[in-house]
């Protein structure tokens, strides 16, 4: 006999397949024949990728392409890695530095072959380079003739693709992005009585906010600002955020000369230490500042969660950390949960309306000798199109980029707009360089080092910056002359 427990298992079980039957009918409908080529002979859509996922890659199907399968069953789904890691992966030899493919030529390789991929996936900084060298067809033609909007998708991924291509002309699109945003604790700003911080504030103004925010001693210091939600983090690199839009370089496009001596660096340098000696955005934790008997608590490395600091970017991702947070709090009276929201990250009077990187999922465009362009085209509508977006806008970390389909997550009310009303910041694919010496960081490290020497009043900020100039350059030489030498465990000195 059949409990009524059973039953009502068998309903709930029946009711999910039902809704499963009924979303992919719609799905079915949306890509009716009006929208796909006329016959259903059997064809196969090649995707070349850039991002290591593999021909049987589970992911990026369930990702990006099983609905697209479903509602196309004529239609086979390829996935093409530009380079096979798997190669490496188990090799038992190791491989020098000089000998790692270089993912873009295989990539061009592919594209321009006897049987070349139809689509072609790759990050958002190595888009210029195909769109340069004519490796991609523009979609304008495809959106115009099916009456494609475009005005649905996030200006931050429409116009960053469109930024990139001196024409004018749309090569790509990315059905999922994620960015940041300056999550506020509006409790601080509460009880010093001060208004909150809002959509399109100068970085200066959000610094002057900090400066009434920031108050107490030691370890019951609350901080204005912080570029990470992260304890313990490192100024020099967390501040990126801050140098992108501006478009400052370490060294030069060729990788042979520093630029970091320089009236601009030496304004940086000195407004991100002054906060820093200020005390108004935090450093590395104090041991010594920790009371006796001191017991850490579930947001111990979370400066915000922590209600240490006022402000601090995150990406959207953090959304869901939040939502843990509170949630934990019903449960834990020990748990003081974070009332927030979110703004624009801060911009630059020199870069209006730019923000910082953004990361763009799914970027795909079609490529210049694609044997299916149709097929290409159909499949870069359909993960873009209503459908999709309804379906990926529960995503738990990225957010869709149709608008649409944009809103917050579980019925909450927070200023979701500010991940996507800036600009992106302008590329910088240094990536050839970084491929060519794979130990550049150690220039980086130089800064690093004499950006502590500026916190710990050991030096000027004109003078860590002329000597890292130096020293960046000698070890850029030294790099060219002999890149052997600069290997890891490799003694080397670097000549003043």
């Amino acid at each position: 006999m059949t409990s009524h427990k059973q039953k009502s298992g068998f309903i709930r079980t029946a009711a999910a397949a039902l809704a499963t039957v009924l979303f992919l009918s719609g799905v079915l409908v949306a890509c009716s024949p009006s929208n796909t080529p006329a016959d259903n002979t059997e064809r196969v859509l090649r995707i070349a990728t850039t991002q290591g996922y593999g021909a049987e890659d589970e992911w990026f199907r369930q990702q990006f392409t099983e609905l697209f399968e479903f509602a196309n069953p004529n239609i086979t789904i390829e996935i093409i890695p530009a380079v096979d890691y798997s190669k490496q992966r188990f090799s038992t030899e190791p491989m020098k530095p000089e000998e790692q493919p270089d993912v873009m030529e295989e990539l061009k390789k592919l594209l321009e072959g006897d049987n070349p991929p139809d689509l072609v996936m790759v990050d958002y900084q190595q888009l210029p380079q195909l769109i340069n060298e004519n490796l991609l067809a523009p979609l304008d033609p495809h959106i115009t003739k099916d009456k494609f909007d475009t005005s649905k998708i996030v200006p931050t991924v429409l116009d960053g693709i469109k930024d990139v291509a001196t024409d004018g002309k749309l090569y790509a699109l990315a059905p999922l992005f994620s960015s940041s945003a300056i999550f506020f604790n509006k409790g601080i700003f509460d009880e010093a009585g001060v208004g909150y911080p809002e959509d399109g504030m100068t970085w200066q103004q959000v610094f002057d906010l900090a400066r009434q925010v920031s108050n107490g001693e030691g370890a019951n210091r609350k901080y204005g600002f912080s570029f990470t939600t992260y304890k313990g983090g490192d100024s020099f690199w967390e501040s990126q955020v801050y140098t992108q839009p501006l478009e400052l370089r370490y060294f030069d496009e060729t990788g042979e000369k520093m630029t970091v001596d320089s009236d601009r660096w030496e304004n940086v340098w000195k407004t991100l230490a002054d906060l820093r000696k200020q005390d108004i955005i935090p450093g590395p934790p104090k041991q010594e500042e920790q009371p006796q008997n001191y017991r850490p608590g579930p947001f111990e490395y979370d400066n915000f969660l922590s209600g240490n600091v006022a402000m601090a970017i995150s990406s959207y991702y953090y959304i869901n950390e939040l939502i843990n947070a509170q949630k934990a709090a019903e449960t834990n009276s020990e748990i003081k949960p974070v009332q927030w929201d979110v703004v624009t990250l801060p911009e630059h009077p020199d870069a209006p309306g730019i923000g910082g990187y953004i990361y763009m999922q799914g970027l795909m465009g079609i490529n210049a000798k694609a044997q299916n362009p149709e097929d290409a085209w159909n499949f870069i509508k359909f993960i873009n199109g209503d459908d999709w977006a309804r379906l990926k806008s529960r995503s738990q970390g990225t957010l869709v980029s149709n608008m649409d389909h944009l809103q917050p997550k579980e019925g909450m009310d927070y200023n979701i707009s500010a991940f996507y009303k800036l600009k992106p910041a302008p590329l910088t694919d240094d990536s050839e360089i970084y491929r060519k010496y794979n130990n550049i960081y150690m220039v980086q490290e130089i800064g690093r080092q004499k950006f502590q020497e500026v916190l710990d009043n050991k030096k000027e900020v004109r003078q860590a910056l002329k000597e890292w100039q130096t020293e960046g350059d000698a070890m850029l030489k030294q790099m060219r002359e002999n890149p052997d030498a600069m290997q890891p465990g490799f003694e080397t000195k670097i000549e003043h």
